[in-house]
């Protein structure tokens, strides 16, 4: 709202154009007297003045309060959806444009929500493009404009920082930012299904990839359970593909596979692209998991193709990792490798659970073909990677792997050494290093009838 002075030229502006006297703007619930010393700046109106006198200028309460046409808002928030069909259906640079002209029209017209929206629509394009810091800073910025909202309404941004951390290999800070906002929002009495179900869904892939099993469990079982208070079909979609990963991890092939399914259809109806690669790239995971190494190739290559057609240069490397795999296991030695290397010369940019991935196949394949010493130099490297990201469960996997191979070539008390780092990562499964997991909501969604999902262990 504008100071008292501008509110008050803007009142008298509009009732000398309409050739309004004070006495008949005001009638019947107010005074001249009133109208006289609200034009001359000297009073704060109320909101109930202020929709009054909107009522009686025939304009609206924002363009009195803001001196802002109430369509140019309502034009904006129109070019935004746009913009996020734009970002679904489209490439990414072209939507990242479309957010900059509107932000910058957000700004000068000092629409708040506006501005973040646009902010947020930027975060999702760096993340597409991956440009991990980029993404950060919007959806920091995103944050910041809406401070003074109830911290529902900052679920987006946070989660979007939470996962441009994760896809940098930052795990345990991904999930720090995830579990301290559930938290929050359990001890605000904040149960938004919406909130939680967003939060819940996108902490299940740093929860698995640091061993803690039960509470990715824990997190599915909460998500599943909030789903059908949800309205958005593409947030429901997210959470199944997420949910899929704690029904492999506990060996439920078919019902991963049918929670894709699922999410695969929905994406199709809403017509987003990279969230349809995404169960294509999941999918050829649980197949590649299950020894389907024919289809599993053919859902990684298209989910690898959708992703580049797109220019979404991180997501596409990352997938290439799991197709390296499948190719490796098909004896396609060389171009497995081929596409390995590709990963590895993009840097820092792609993470380091996925460079440590790289550097592990390429130490098996070096193993299979027989050069011991180059086996050993690329698992060396992918445990200084995985160390630093915090990756339990394939550390773990890690040091047996390095284990086996100094017991084979002699060295046995480096073995041990290797083999004893790998259990202590096993040490405490379902546990991060971050303190308890979130407290439960303080009011328990009902189960969903008919659902066999089966929460994990107690930790």
């Amino acid at each position: 709202m504008d100071e008292p002075a501008r509110i008050g030229r803007r009142v008298q502006r509009m009732r000398s154009e309409l050739g309004l006297t004070q006495r008949q703007l005001a009638e019947p619930s107010y005074t001249s007297a009133y109208i006289s010393t609200l034009e001359s700046g000297k009073v704060r109106p109320s909101e109930t003045a202020l929709r009054f006198l909107a009522t009686r200028l025939g304009t609206s309460y924002e363009e009195l309060t803001t001196g802002r046409p109430a369509h140019l808002a309502t034009e904006l928030r129109l070019a935004l959806t746009d913009a996020q069909q734009t970002l679904a259906t489209g490439a990414a640079d072209e939507a990242a444009a479309r957010y900059r002209r509107l932000l910058a029209e957000a700004e000068q017209l000092g629409l708040v929500s506006e501005q973040a929206e646009a902010r947020l629509g930027l975060g999702d394009c760096a993340l597409e493009s991956g440009e991990l810091p980029d993404a950060i800073g919007h959806f920091e910025a995103a944050e910041r404009l809406l401070a003074d909202e109830p911290l529902t309404r900052r679920a987006r941004p946070i989660r979007g920082r939470a996962v441009a951390h994760l896809l940098a290999g930052e795990l345990r800070y991904a999930c720090y930012l995830l579990e301290s906002t559930i938290d929050e929002l359990g001890a605000s009495g904040l149960t938004d299904p919406e909130a939680l179900v967003l939060l819940n869904a996108a902490i299940i892939g740093p929860y698995l990839d640091m061993g803690a099993h039960a509470r990715a469990a824990r997190a599915a079982e909460l998500a599943l359970a909030l789903a059908p208070q949800v309205g958005d079909p593409a947030l429901v979609a997210g959470m199944h593909r997420q949910v899929a990963r704690t029904f492999l991890a506990g060996g439920r092939v078919a019902e991963a596979d049918a929670s894709l399914a699922k999410a695969q259809e929905i994406y199709g109806q809403l017509r987003l692209r990279t969230d349809l690669a995404h169960c294509h790239w999941m999918r050829g995971y649980v197949q590649a998991q299950n020894g389907e190494l024919a289809s599993a190739e053919r859902e990684l290559r298209t989910a690898r193709d959708m992703l580049s057609a797109r220019r979404a240069g991180l997501y596409t490397a990352q997938v290439e990792v799991e197709l390296a795999d499948v190719l490796r296991q098909l004896g396609r030695y060389e171009e497995a490798a081929g596409l390995l290397s590709a990963l590895l010369e993009l840097g820092d940019s792609h993470g380091a659970v996925h460079a440590g991935g790289a550097h592990r196949l390429l130490g098996l394949m070096a193993e299979e073909r027989g050069a011991s010493e180059s086996a050993e130099e690329h698992y060396v490297q992918a445990l200084a990677l995985l160390e630093r990201s915090g990756a339990t469960g394939d550390l773990a996997d890690l040091c047996r792997l390095l284990g086996d191979l100094l017991r084979r070539t002699g060295r046995v008390e480096a073995a041990m050494d290797a083999y004893r780092t790998g259990l202590g990562h096993r040490a405490a499964p379902g546990t991060t290093t971050l303190g308890p997991a979130p407290a439960a909501p303080a009011l328990r969604p009902a189960r969903v009838s008919g659902s066999r999902w089966a929460a994990g262990p107690a930790e």
